[in-house]
């Protein structure tokens, strides 16, 4: 709370640092945007379709960016020692470094996702039935890809404690995940696609459920209803992610200064 009064405190600046931050990570699908001026499809995809893939993740990753993106900061607490302070105090260790200069422009991100989302549903309005079933599904698509990426910043950190500083690893799997989770999976080696299924499961953050919502087989050949399964699969996640974090406190050794 602290740091959303002090950043509250100049809302000018605010406003323009998250409008920053949309703006800037817009420009991910205003490259997509170009590259449909001079083709029809991507893999087969329409540019609703893709924006469809773009705007979920990209507001999926927004939310855990915005909950969870400072714990990529962790390996600095272990070096400096910092952490310390942070575990005599009566709040839960992760629950500290999420709060840790909590930065309320990245905001931006989700809004920004969340407007290309409402432009690609509106667009496809004509194309796509809307059960009820589909349109329930992509806001569960949303926060359950938010929890899934959650899981891998937190699988992320836990493992900084024992490499001491491995940031750019962990943001390989969120934001490259992310990058890559914006093209349609048609576009991918099927070994990749059964990495990010079965390994890493960031397919079920949009691949999976936006297949369904589109109406459009799978290319590993899964059935339709492991669309849904995106909540359990977060949960699964989340699960030893969150027992590799208290592993990771319980072997932490301070650097005594």
């Amino acid at each position: 709370m602290m740091w959303i009064r002090s950043t509250m405190t100049y809302r000018t600046s605010f406003l323009l640092s998250a409008f920053g931050n949309a703006a800037i990570t817009l420009l991910d699908f205003v490259a997509i945007y170009i590259m449909f001026s001079h083709v029809d499809v991507l893999g087969g995809f329409t540019l609703p379709e893709i924006a469809l893939l773009y705007g979920s993740c990209s507001a999926s990753l927004g939310l855990a960016d915005l909950l969870l993106g400072n714990t990529d900061r962790i390996g600095v607490r272990i070096r400096d020692g910092s952490l310390d302070t942070m575990l005599v105090r009566p709040v839960p260790v992760l629950a500290q470094v999420a709060a840790d200069r909590f930065a309320l422009r990245r905001l931006g991100r989700v809004l920004q996702g969340l407007g290309v989302l409402a432009w690609a549903v509106w667009a496809l309005s004509g194309e796509v039935e809307w059960t009820p079933g589909k349109v329930l599904l992509v806001p569960v698509m949303i926060v359950a890809g938010a929890a899934i990426f959650g899981a891998v910043m937190v699988a992320g950190a836990a493992f900084q404690f024992l490499a001491g500083d491995a940031a750019e690893v962990q943001n390989s799997f969120t934001y490259g995940g992310n990058t890559m989770l914006q093209y349609p999976p048609t576009v991918f080696a099927k070994d990749l696609l059964r990495a990010v299924t079965f390994v890493v499961p960031l397919a079920f953050v949009n691949w999976l459920p936006a297949l369904h919502v589109l109406g459009r087989p799978d290319p590993l050949g899964l059935p339709g209803w492991v669309a849904y399964l995106s909540p359990l699969v977060a949960l699964v996640v989340f699960v030893p992610a969150s027992l590799a974090w208290r592993a990771g406190v319980r072997s932490y050794r301070s650097t005594g200064s």
